[in-house]
């Protein structure tokens, strides 16, 4: 019976997941319209999934998919990405029209996906992933590509509790279900959506008076420190709820990014709109001393890398910034500057160190405010960074962020995802000279801002400017 209900509500995400392909034609006049419209069918969805019987739904799926394309002139193929080769959404096109997981694999086989792996043999010198001998590290991911791996169409919940723009999405560390997502209405929820249990929200965190810009997960999951355009560091306990400290700004700024130290969550790193990084004791409330470094723009994103012993931040001027900070004393020392792009905000950076001798440095993922998304080579100890490649995104004037897929230093291919102001969730093969989005999502009715994967990469979690999150289920 179990399995039954989870066939039923499978069916019902592929009937949301068409609506929502084609929800950029209704009301385009009206954008309110596509969010009230794809929040009513969730819910009715949700409702009647309960009593439906499977050939009943697969039925009304294929109706339903004939009568959209008749409406609107459109048929999914004109939807899709214009090249075949891209065109990994394939997979999400058969899944909508209702076809088992066995005809889907044998489609995409006949479409040729399989292909998309490259040539036999070793990767090119630098490349980013292990080569295709490396079969120990494939089955880590099943052995499947790129390609079918994210091919995410499925809704599995939407949320929209909040009533601003949610700008920041992220699972907690390890942990397949839990994600928090944080508001301009100045509220941060803590949300449990895996699997195996109805999707909630467990807490709302509110104590900001102002808009949260963003929020840390420690590394055990048990704090969560936030930043606010009030001037407030808050420290939360994801357990119950209750705010534990807040800590005002040292200038009385905007705060707008913060993180925890990887190795020690006492040490907590903030930067604020007057150009101040800040280095923070969470459990003592204080600044140590040495520990804040001034720079001429807004502090609008910050990473550390793996172990801790480099920072980065990046300003509204397009500059990025690297420190080297001391463990034992919060003390920070300036490293090296790299310029993005001259008066282009730096909205989010992600760091990442690859698991395979083929790639042993770390990389360095940057969203710019100029429609680019950027990927560098960390090159010394002090931060320095090399240009890789250089992506197209719709991304101007809004926080949209990106992140890197967590799985990816042991599939052939290497992925990162970003959000758009396109309204769509873009998926990037880094790997791929031409031509390299493979997937792209389209359920938002805004600007996509923030995007997040769990730990094992079976749900997506996306956010926009309307305040509605997504949660994408993997096919």
């Amino acid at each position: 019976m179990y399995h039954f209900f989870l066939n039923i509500m499978a069916l019902w995400q592929q009937v949301l997941a068409v609506d929502a392909k084609f929800n950029n034609h209704r009301a385009p006049a009206t954008p309110g319209f596509k969010t009230l419209y794809i929040r009513r069918r969730s819910q009715l969805l949700r409702d009647s999934s309960r009593e439906e019987d499977s050939a009943a739904v697969r039925n009304y799926l294929r109706v339903r998919l004939a009568l959209l394309q008749q409406r609107y002139c459109v048929t999914l193929d004109q939807l899709s990405l214009k090249s075949r080769s891209a065109s990994l959404r394939s997979h999400s096109r058969l899944t909508q029209e209702g076809d088992s997981p066995i005809c889907i694999s044998r489609a995409m086989s006949s479409v040729g996906i399989e292909g998309i792996q490259g040539q036999q043999g070793q990767s090119p010198k630098g490349s980013l992933v292990p080569t295709q001998r490396a079969e120990a590290s494939k089955a880590i991911v099943g052995g499947t590509s790129i390609g079918e791996n994210y091919a995410f169409s499925g809704v599995h919940h939407i949320f929209d509790q909040h009533r601003d723009s949610v700008t920041m999405v992220k699972f907690a560390n390890n942990e397949a279900g839990l994600l928090a997502c944080s508001s301009l209405d100045g509220t941060i929820s803590i949300c449990q959506v895996a699997e195996d249990a109805p999707p909630s929200v467990i807490h709302t965190l509110a104590y900001h008076t102002a808009g949260v810009t963003g929020f840390a997960w420690s590394g055990t999951n048990d704090l969560l420190v936030s930043a606010g355009l009030d001037g407030l560091v808050c420290l939360w306990n994801t357990h119950n709820g209750q705010c534990l400290r807040t800590v005002t700004d040292q200038a009385g700024a905007h705060v707008l990014s913060c993180l925890f130290h990887p190795l020690n969550a006492n040490w907590a790193v903030v930067g604020n709109s007057r150009g101040m990084v800040q280095v923070l004791n969470i459990s003592t409330g204080h600044y140590p001393k040495g520990g804040t470094s001034k720079i001429s723009g807004q502090i609008t994103a910050l990473t550390f890398d793996s172990t801790g012993s480099i920072l980065w931040s990046g300003d509204n001027k397009g500059l990025i910034i690297s420190f080297c900070f001391d463990l034992a004393s919060g003390k920070l020392q300036k490293g090296k500057r790299c310029m993005v792009s001259d008066g282009a905000t730096i909205t989010s950076l992600s760091a990442r160190t690859w698991a395979n001798r083929e790639a042993a440095n770390p990389m360095l993922l940057v969203s710019a405010g100029c429609n680019i998304l950027v990927l560098y080579r960390v090159v010394d100890k002090s931060g320095g960074l090399r240009l890789m490649r250089k992506f197209t995104v719709s991304h101007v004037s809004q926080p949209v962020r990106s992140t890197f897929c967590p799985l990816m230093s042991f599939r052939q291919g290497a992925c990162v995802v970003s959000g758009s102001e396109d309204c769509s969730v873009m998926f990037l093969d880094v790997e791929r000279d031409s031509r390299p989005l493979i997937n792209r999502l389209q359920g938002h009715a805004a600007p996509v801002l923030g995007v997040t994967f769990n730990y094992d990469e079976s749900l997506l979690a996306s956010s926009d400017a309307s305040g509605l999150i997504i949660v994408w289920k993997r096919q």
